[in-house]
């Protein structure tokens, strides 16, 4: 299962994430409106960011996602670790550039990162805050549907519900 592949779309290309990138990436998630639903609200700073960062490279799964017409980062998400037991990966801990949003640039990098990874798995899984209204109609529009119940993710010293979307393999 290739947790960290090229993948090409009309709106953005993504690729692994390397060290390098940090400078780049930092540029879009220091903007603090990116971050005002998503429980890890602080992310826009930098000793968060950088934490956030070294463990999507530690994790191996981060991507960064850059515009396919210039190339320029204007994002990342990341692949999970491969659950065995339920035969699931999940996707997430994405964010885009503000200018990107409501232009199809989440929905084609998710489209792209389902359609690499559902062939290797039962089901895809995104777990979001429970009061994360935006990134909670991102997922409903990719047809996720809703698992019943929430689970508790620890962030930043405190304990945040979260609520699991699924899309399952036919």
């Amino acid at each position: 299962m290739n947790r960290q592949p090229v993948l090409i779309g009309a709106l953005v290309t993504v690729r692994p994430t390397t060290a390098e990138d940090y400078d780049a990436l930092y540029g879009v998630a220091a903007d603090p409106a990116i971050w005002d639903q998503h429980p890890a609200h602080d992310r826009w700073q930098p000793a968060v960011f950088r934490t956030f960062f070294d463990e999507g490279l530690a994790g191996a799964g981060m991507l960064t996602i850059r515009d396919a017409r210039d190339g320029s980062v204007i994002g990342s998400s990341r692949y999970g670790p491969y659950d065995p037991q339920a035969d699931e990966i999940e996707i997430g801990w994405t964010f885009l550039a503000r200018d990107r949003w409501r232009r199809g640039h989440n929905r084609e990098t998710k489209r792209l990162m389902i359609d690499h990874i559902a062939p290797s798995v039962s089901a895809v899984t995104f777990h979001v805050g429970q009061d994360n209204r935006r990134s909670r109609s991102a997922v409903e529009a990719l047809g996720a549907t809703l698992r019943p119940g929430t689970i508790d993710v620890p962030r930043g010293g405190r304990v945040v519900p979260h609520v699991v979307y699924e899309l399952r393999r036919r």
